[in-house]
């Protein structure tokens, strides 16, 4: 009974310090000092409270050389020791990998911040950081399976020969899964080769929006109206896609207007300029009103082209000035807003009865209670 209070005091003592560390890390002396602190906080907590508490437990439980249980003799006993021993194996993944992601949450944060120019390269190390931990987190678990498989005597006994089945296996696996590995591949390819960032603005399959999330297997598209478009990471390399910002955010929008033949394009074009000055959107760079085609329905097509610093921030300035120049048009030059001219061929003096020649109707001389031709049918009375 000693035996069983010994560990359950040692459990007890270990969840302490840790919690004991855990109020260090959350202290104005640490916390506010060492950017560290807040991030293993939130992250390891718990599983640094599992580890404590599993690791004390499995050393009380064998605390002799040979690894033998003393607490449980028998089979009963060896259950819990490699019972104890998988939960540690667990228990300490699980603590690696929620440090590593601790550690580059620092790092992704910053990198958040960042605007301006050297935004682009942000995202790009983001995404990186991004794909490359979630790498490390598989192979850690693999390597945790690993481990957990060789505690069993029997696996530790195939040696070699479990080596060259597992080859085998994985040859098997590997044109099973082609697809999910070609998908893996295919994630590690646009993230190195800078094709794809995360916030880059995309437009796939006719859809606009922001690239959510990007992992190994999967690419989540955030659209315009909040919708969310999931597409396979292998999509990206085998389908064309427009990346606006690829290099950079700036983008030039256009707006098409369609008028009479009369309008004055030079009044119009010193409107357009006076317009983009007072907008707050325009990037006080590029601009220009060109007559871009005659249509076949007798009227000028004007393009009107403007630069913004993001396509958000461009078709907000599309929308303003489109309607800037509707407005401008219509209460300025309302003989210049759009109008179709039909050409009417003379009538010819030929034919009798057509738009010349006819004579009104006669009118109908029955009397009001007659039917159909006849007229002579009298109206039915109601019965009395």
């Amino acid at each position: 009974m000693s035996d069983w209070m010994i560990m359950i005091v040692s459990v007890a003592a270990a969840i302490v310090a840790v919690e004991a560390v855990r109020r260090v890390l959350r202290s104005r002396l640490i916390g506010e000092r060492w950017i560290l602190a807040g991030p293993l906080v939130r992250r390891c907590t718990w599983p640094g409270f599992a580890t404590a508490a599993v690791a004390t437990a499995y050393t009380v439980y064998t605390p002799d050389r040979t690894g033998e249980p003393t607490l449980v003799e028998g089979s009963a006993g060896q259950a819990i020791d490699r019972g104890l021993s998988l939960v540690l194996i667990a228990c300490a993944t699980w603590l690696v990998i929620q440090a590593a992601y601790a550690i580059t949450d620092v790092v992704l944060d910053r990198l958040v911040a960042v605007e301006g120019e050297r935004n682009r390269r942000a995202r790009r190390i983001r995404t990186q950081i991004t794909l490359v931990r979630r790498v490390a987190s598989a192979v850690i678990i693999v390597v945790a399976l690993g481990a957990m498989l060789f505690t069993f005597p029997q696996v530790r006994a195939l040696g070699a020969g479990l080596l060259a089945s597992a080859g085998i296996a994985g040859v098997v696996v590997g044109i099973a899964a082609q697809s999910t590995l070609g998908n893996m591949l295919a994630g590690l390819q646009l993230a190195f080769s800078d094709a794809l960032r995360l916030d880059d603005v995309v437009v796939v399959q006719d859809e606009w929006g922001r690239i959510e999330e990007l992992s190994l297997t999967y690419v989540v598209l955030r659209l315009w109206d909040e919708r969310r478009l999931v597409l396979p990471v292998s999509y990206f390399t085998a389908n064309p896609f427009e990346n606006w910002t690829r290099h950079s955010s700036r983008v030039v929008g256009h707006v098409f207007i369609r008028v009479d033949w009369s309008v004055p394009v030079e009044e119009l074009r010193t409107e357009l300029y006076r317009a983009l000055r007072e907008h707050p959107l325009w990037d006080q760079k590029d601009w220009t009103l060109q007559v871009t085609d005659t249509l076949p329905n007798g009227l000028l097509e004007l393009r009107a082209l403007m630069s913004a610093s993001d396509s958000a921030s461009a078709w907000d300035l599309k929308c303003d000035i489109r309607e800037h120049m509707v407005a401008f048009v219509r209460d300025r030059y309302p003989e210049s807003m759009p109008r179709f001219r039909v050409d009417v061929p003379p009538v010819s003096e030929s034919v009798p009865g057509l738009l010349t020649g006819m004579t009104a109707a006669e009118p109908d001389s029955r009397p009001v209670g007659s039917w159909g031709t006849g007229g002579d049918r009298p109206r039915k009375e109601p019965p009395s």
